[in-house]
């Protein structure tokens, strides 16, 4: 067993959704196809139009990227499992599960508060922001976020796997998650526990916390814009950060800042679902209908094939008609 732990346990059985299986297959199988479309389709969108190469969407591209990647590493195991009607994952697929999970939500927890002090620079320091806001240091901020991410997630998965895991099995969630899993756990997990409160609580307090400085500041300076335009064009900027960072940080914090119940984790479960799939989903459709440039430019992008099918038609009219 990976650690040298003595665990008797080689597989777990994640319960997930027992009632209305087909439906939720469906419901989620939708949404998740949501997921990708939307995000990779953002994705694609930045990376090829040259009118959305600035600093703002090259952090929305990382967070599509991350929103891509958290729901795929735990949908698709999801969804077959509603399909077979049992799933089932073996001891080191659920903590492999659980690292890369770990490592991309929490990347995305510090790429938000990054995503924010970006906009206090854009819209606060003006002047300065192309001279402290360089490509080099923006992607210094993203490497590091996936590093702090990367930290944590070895902390925690670590921590695992120094536990015993003797019977039952039964993982009353739909994937791997921490506190279902102490809870099976025959060890003692006290210290464990405050590992996740301390690491956890410290990285979303910070987060949080410059989140709300920055914004602070920005609603400062909108307040004192002159120009309606102007300050229209700020704060619908903002406001789309702030949908995203109010759904992701909201779950998380009912999630993993609650007391630890022995019947909590259908609660757990709920809050999953909303930083798993739903955000995920809604991201892409809050970041491109609260934004201007985004709207024209995907409104350019799909009038592109309609024109050149309508130049491809003309020009075959031409040539018949000569």
């Amino acid at each position: 067993m990976a650690g040298g732990n003595h665990s008797s346990v080689t597989e777990f059985v994640l319960l997930g959704f027992t009632d209305l299986q087909e439906l939720l297959f469906a419901t989620f199988l939708l949404m998740y196809i949501t997921v990708l479309v939307g995000n990779l389709g953002m994705i694609i969108l930045i990376r090829t139009n040259s009118q959305l190469h600035t600093l703002m969407y090259f952090f929305l591209s990382h967070l599509s990227f991350l929103d891509v990647c958290c729901s795929s590493s735990i949908m698709p195991k999801l969804l077959s499992g509603l399909l077979a009607g049992r799933n089932v994952i073996s001891f080191n697929g659920c903590i492999t599960q659980f690292f890369f999970y770990a490592v991309l939500d929490t990347t995305e927890a510090i790429l938000l508060a990054v995503m924010a002090y970006d906009r206090y620079m854009a819209i606060c320091e003006p002047l300065h922001y192309l001279i402290a806001m360089t490509h080099k240091f923006c992607v210094q901020l993203v490497v590091g976020s996936y590093a702090v991410g990367s930290l944590n997630a070895l902390v925690h998965t670590s921590g695992l796997l120094q536990l015993s895991f003797c019977g039952p099995n039964l993982v009353n969630h739909f994937y791997c998650e921490m506190p279902p899993l102490l809870h099976l756990s025959c060890s003692d997990t006290r210290l464990n526990k405050v590992l996740m409160v301390i690491c956890i609580g410290f990285i979303i307090l910070t987060s949080v916390l410059a989140i709300v400085v920055s914004y602070t500041y920005i609603l400062l300076t909108i307040w004192n814009i002159r120009s309606a335009e102007a300050r229209h064009k700020a704060f619908s900027t903002c406001t789309s950060h702030l949908m995203a960072v109010a759904l992701f940080y909201g779950s998380a914090a009912f999630l993993y800042l609650h007391p630890f119940p022995q019947n909590g984790e259908n609660q757990g479960k709920t809050a999953s679902i909303f930083y798993t799939l739903v955000s995920p989903m809604l991201n892409p459709f809050i970041y491109s209908l609260r934004n201007k440039e985004v709207r024209s430019t995907l409104r350019r992008a799909m009038r592109k094939p309609f024109s050149c099918l309508y130049s491809h038609r003309s020009h075959s009219d031409q040539t018949k008609a000569g």
